[in-house]
């Protein structure tokens, strides 16, 4: 009798503790299914991005979060850039050419590894979070590669162990690798309405609501803006001895010179026919004419090839302006639009002037 006692109690004991197990894992299945949603939910990939950072460290109240993203042509950090963000300011998001280099298990990620933190393999992958004791590496599989991967850290040695299911990790990760892929093609779509073809620079459209932007970040930190404006110098006259395909070429061979000379938090544009513009966050007068002065020089110095058999040397003037926007602004349209004009007027005093120069405005 004692035996089977011991046996019923025994029963109890494990069947009290597989409801247990149960119960923790239906809850740990309600709140994975509640942060897909949001995932999937988001609006934008700067929106996606902040869910996959913020919103999963809160959820699973994590000590630290970061994701890793192979970005090796630098498309969507261009992607962010066209919907007004700076990638810059995505600290836990790495935007990697390579897998290879951030942590070992990166390079044959093809399932969540998970383990004790070990600070020679896993510290880029979590800097400024001290005294992790566990981590988990999830691939962000598509097409039977891992195109990046989430990685949490935890205080608590625990936390992720080589005995712990990866079932739960290896259903989020494959979520959010589709739902980053997705907000890439709509950031793509939307970019492709704001883009000139030509250059692969923004539009004027583009630009003016991103003035708009910079302009209220400006007037919020008290930060001075800045805009260029570049004409080509004689530009119909290659049209006219070479046709319009020269022309093209030039236009695109002065996009690629000026944006080496360009911050990545700068924002360029075709702003209509041989024009471009630029605006400056955080620039004053003074070192967009520096800037304007490295652009002039990098395009006077080399010819142009604008077809396989001619080259021509051309020249740019450009007009700069620049603008401290009060805090009592209401109307940052017309803000906008004074220093374009500012900038534009600039530009023909330079022309005026002789061509292939710089010119800073006075307002």
């Amino acid at each position: 009798m004692d035996d089977l006692t011991q046996e019923i109690d025994e029963l109890k004991r494990r069947l009290k503790e597989l409801t247990a197990a149960a119960a923790n894992n239906e809850t740990i299945m309600k709140r994975t299914q509640e942060r897909e949603l949001t995932l999937l939910r988001a609006d934008s990939l700067a929106q996606l991005l902040r869910a996959m950072v913020d919103g999963l460290r809160e959820s699973y109240s994590l000590d630290a979060v970061s994701v890793v993203l192979l970005d090796p042509q630098h498309e969507v950090r261009h992607l962010l850039v066209a919907g007004g963000e700076r990638p810059e300011e995505f600290k836990q998001i790495f935007f990697v050419d390579s897998l290879i280099g951030l942590a070992p298990q990166l390079t044959v990620l093809n399932k969540p590894w998970l383990g004790p933190f070990v600070g020679a393999d896993h510290h880029l992958l979590f800097p400024g979070t001290p005294n992790l004791k566990s981590a988990a590496l999830v691939p962000l599989p598509r097409k039977d590669r891992a195109t990046g991967a989430l990685c949490f850290g935890s205080r608590d040695q625990t936390r992720f162990t080589r005995h712990h299911g990866t079932d739960f990790l290896a259903h989020l990760g494959a979520v959010a690798a589709v739902c980053i892929e997705n907000t890439v093609n709509r950031a793509r779509l939307l970019r492709a309405g704001i883009t000139d073809f030509l250059t692969g620079w923004h539009n004027r459209r583009y630009l003016q609501q991103r003035l708009k932007e910079e302009l209220a970040r400006a007037q919020r930190h008290a930060g001075t803006i800045a805009c260029l404006m570049i004409d080509i110098d004689r530009f119909k006259s290659i049209n006219d001895a070479y046709g319009h395909l020269a022309g093209d070429n030039a236009l695109k061979e002065i996009a690629q010179r000026v944006e080496t000379q360009i911050r990545s938090m700068d924002t360029a544009a075709r702003f209509g026919g041989d024009e471009f513009s630029i605006i400056l966050p955080d620039a004053s007068a003074a070192e967009a004419a520096n800037l304007a002065e490295r652009i002039r020089e990098v395009i006077a110095a080399v010819p142009f090839a604008l077809t396989e058999q001619i080259e021509r040397s051309l020249t740019v003037s450009i007009g700069v302006a620049s603008i401290l926007p009060g805090r009592h602004e209401t109307d940052l349209k017309a803000v906008a639009e004074r220093l374009l004009a500012d900038a534009d007027a600039a530009l023909y005093r330079a022309k005026a002037l002789g061509r292939n120069r710089v010119q800073v405005g006075t307002g």
